[in-house]
């Protein structure tokens, strides 16, 4: 007998709490648009440019306080600008140590004097720590390079996001498409404002957690919006407000179990991918989370303001076909 969390007939008010849901998320926009231009991102080498080495103890003995300390003064010496170097714990448990060198040169042979400097480090790292240690990771970002990573990121993000909205336009009604793009602008700028937040480095893989957390969001929204739809044509007579709680019932189930298997997948990369993938995993569980609550709260309530003409869903089918 199948496992059920949730019973087939849930007749929650979601709708209800639709007010409450606006003044939150209002909130919580403004504050992570306010933390955004305050305080800023944490953008990693792929955004600014720079080095990044990683080093593991290799077959030489554990690392310790210590190690840390030699490795700060054998990177700091070199003379290469902000130099950050810190402790980390590789998916196996052991530690390593990464040296972060931020664009040591804007000049126009910048990229050749980063892969310079990506050599001298793992030199001055060996000198301290030993010989026999472990370069797990070596990562060299040139300042051109940097500049049209950013450029690329966010027309990624743009084109992503217009693309969604042209699909939700063509397959529903327009007041469908507003709601799924207040829903996904959501979804991205409280990410963006919970890593300026906490300061976890913003990489290129937050940028595709992001584009991710858009797919995801989208075919959320999708679904609930597929049976409003029905519903609309199913029951002429019911009032909207209670067509939208029947529709976000009748997927809840499907809704929170698709949610809970993917928490499952990232929380188990989020906890044994290592250093490399923590930021993009933390960017997905973040995303599920407030994804699945946008759909709910934001593109589906959203329909009330602006109302849905039941004559339009009448000439509309699931496949797109006349009823």
């Amino acid at each position: 007998m199948a496992l059920q969390l949730i019973p087939n007939e849930t007749k929650i008010d979601f709708v209800r709490f639709r007010s409450i849901a606006a003044v939150a998320s209002s909130l919580l926009l403004i504050g992570s648009i306010v933390a955004f231009f305050t305080i800023g991102l944490n953008f990693g080498i792929d955004f600014r440019g720079g080095v990044t080495v990683e080093v593991g103890p290799g077959t030489g003995e554990p690392f310790t306080e210590q190690s840390l300390t030699d490795a700060r003064d054998a990177v700091g010496g070199l003379g290469l600008g902000d130099v950050r170097v810190q402790n980390i714990t590789n998916p196996g448990g052991d530690e390593g140590i990464v040296a972060f060198i931020e664009a040591v040169t804007d000049s126009d042979d910048g990229d050749r004097r980063q892969n310079e400097v990506a050599s001298q480090v793992q030199e001055a790292l060996r000198a301290a720590l030993g010989e026999n240690i472990s370069i797990q990771r070596v990562d060299v970002v040139g300042p051109t390079v940097s500049g049209e990573l950013v450029e690329r990121g966010i027309i990624a993000l743009v084109v992503a996001i217009a693309l969604m909205l042209a699909y939700i336009w063509f397959r529903f009604e327009w007041q469908f498409s507003i709601g799924a793009i207040l829903a996904l602008t959501h979804d991205v700028i409280l990410t963006i404002g919970v890593f300026t937040v906490t300061q976890l480095e913003f990489t290129l893989a937050i940028i595709a957690a992001l584009l991710t957390i858009i797919g995801y969001s989208m075919n959320d929204t999708v679904v609930i919006y597929d049976r409003v739809r029905e519903n609309l044509r199913k029951f002429k007579q019911m009032p909207l407000k209670d067509v939208i709680n029947l529709s976000v019932n009748q997927t809840l189930s499907r809704t929170i179990m698709t949610s809970l298997t993917t928490l499952l997948a990232v929380v188990a990369l989020f906890v044994f991918g290592g250093s490399v993938l923590r930021g993009f995993s933390f960017a997905l569980i973040w995303g599920v989370i407030v994804g699945t609550y946008s759909t709910v709260y934001i593109a589906s309530p959203f329909l009330l303001m602006t109302g849905v003409k039941r004559d339009w869903s009448e000439n509309k089918s699931l496949d797109g076909q006349k009823a």
